[in-house]
């Protein structure tokens, strides 16, 4: 007469594991007869029982020795889905965590919150790929790997396409290659195993991955495409002139001249380079007209204006300098002011004063600049910089040069770092965003400085004020 229970060993999974039942109840799971071997001995029996008495014990789907658990590719395919997995969790933080804390807009937020939180799906998924392959205690443990492996898919693929735009060498693709055909096995491995199947529901699952799937690149476009091109950048500038003083010892007249900027939309905006000048004009006056109407296309081909009274003007810079440093920046509804004061001699020959400001910006919703590099001047004749250009052609102008990121970190991790430079001298400036640098003999790109241009939101504006010599020395 049976003393123990009769023992019912289940046939073996898709995986090799043989469930082993008593009354229709789970006792335990087993690889191997040494695995059966444990758990008869944890449940009482004698440890040298007979596994082929078919009173105690029935083997449904195979026999004592069918175990077709093949050990070390079932621990091949763990491992090397969790190291897949956790290198993705790894790579999404790392893009995430920039913009999630430091970007500018709330939408950039919400964005590197999303790399943040599929990556944590990512680590989770890691460990439950443990437990799918193994035990499958968890009911949702195949679940979370196939969600895994989609969202490892869906990122690679998006760091790729945008690497693909422009093809430079980065650190991260070397991650970008081996992420994508760890992908594709990966891929290969849950179409195999079907792991979704166990989804109590399935249908419920399948449409919350699209939909957050939707909503992340939705919001990836908004904030890398749609809002920084639907929000302009709106600045008004001025340029006033004081009330002219003579000196009480000297031939002079001391004349302010005020400067004022004022961004008045919804976007920050940084001076990459300002530039004042004051200048005098003199011409040639004459109370004969000479000049005729049908002489105005001679007149457009010297650049001049028509006047028959006033010919040949000139222009002599008389003072210029940098009002705003670069890297100086003026977010929505701030304003920035300069004043000078201009010295005249009371017997100037000169009959006009012009005053010219201009300023170089660059919108700060679509990048953030190194202050302290960006700031800091280079002179060309300075020997001793690291940016001295002994060549005659590079002229002489003062340098400022500092790193630019995008405010989207996904394009900074699919390309090669870009520097925003400034070039000021007393008679021109300059200004691009691009990746040359300035100590090595390198070609300079200028379709690569045109498309930054576009992607960082560069413009220039400039505006002026004249007045009378005339209306300044009169009593």
């Amino acid at each position: 007469m049976r003393t123990q229970p009769w023992v019912i060993v289940e046939p073996p999974d898709e995986r090799g594991l043989r469930a082993v039942t008593i009354h229709e109840k789970t006792v335990g799971y087993a690889w191997s007869l040494r695995g059966m071997r444990k758990i008869l001995k944890r449940l009482g029996y004698p440890e040298g029982m007979d596994l082929e008495d078919q009173t105690s014990i029935c083997w449904r789907g195979g026999g004592s020795g069918t175990w077709p658990d093949r050990p070390w590719r079932r621990r091949t395919t763990i491992t090397l889905m969790m190291v897949g997995l956790l290198g993705c969790m790894a790579l999404l933080i790392d893009v995430g965590i920039p913009d999630a804390f430091g970007a500018l807009t709330f939408a950039q937020r919400i964005t590197g919150c999303l790399f943040i939180l599929s990556g944590v799906i990512q680590g989770v998924a890691a460990f439950a790929a443990i437990d799918y392959w193994g035990i499958r205690r968890l009911r949702f443990s195949g679940a979370l790997v196939s969600l895994g492996v989609i969202i490892a898919i869906s990122t690679n693929g998006l760091f790729l396409f945008m690497w693909l735009q422009e093809r430079e060498y980065v650190p991260y693709v070397r991650a970008f290659l081996l992420i994508g055909s760890w992908s594709l096995w990966a891929l290969y491995v849950i179409i195999r195993y079907k792991p979704w199947t166990g989804i109590p529901h399935p249908k419920r699952f399948a449409a919350g991955v699209f939909a957050t799937a939707l909503i992340a690149t939705v919001n990836f476009a908004y904030s890398a495409m749609y809002q920084p091109s639907s929000v302009p950048t709106l600045v008004e500038m001025k340029v006033e002139f004081g009330k002219s003083q003579p000196d009480p010892y000297l031939p002079f007249v001391h004349l302010p001249v005020k400067f004022h900027v004022k961004n008045v939309g919804a976007v920050g905006a940084y001076f990459i380079n300002s530039d004042y000048s004051i200048n005098e004009r003199s011409a040639e006056y004459s109370s004969v007209t000479t000049k005729k109407m049908k002489d105005w296309k001679e007149i457009a081909e010297a650049g001049e204006d028509y006047d028959i009274y006033a010919r040949h003007p000139e222009f002599v810079t008389i003072k210029t300098g940098q009002p705003w440093e670069p890297g100086y920046w003026l977010d929505a509804g701030e304003q920035a002011h300069w004043e000078y004061v201009v010295e005249l001699p009371q017997n100037t020959s000169y009959d006009m004063i012009e005053a010219v400001l201009s300023v170089d910006l660059m919108r700060r919703d679509r990048g953030k600049i190194d202050y302290d590099e960006f700031s800091t001047a280079h002179f060309s004749w300075d020997k001793e910089d690291r940016y001295y250009c002994g060549s005659k052609d590079c002229g002489e102008y003062i340098l400022y040069r500092g790193l630019v990121k995008h405010n989207n970190n996904v394009v900074n991790v699919t390309r090669k770092p870009r520097y925003v430079a400034a070039l000021w001298s007393w008679d021109s400036t300059d200004y691009f965003v691009s990746s040359y640098n300035f100590g090595k003999k390198e070609d300079f790109d200028e379709e690569e400085t045109s498309r930054e241009r576009d992607r960082y939101g560069l413009m220039s504006l400039t505006t002026n004020a004249v007045v009378p010599v005339a209306a300044l020395l009169k009593p």
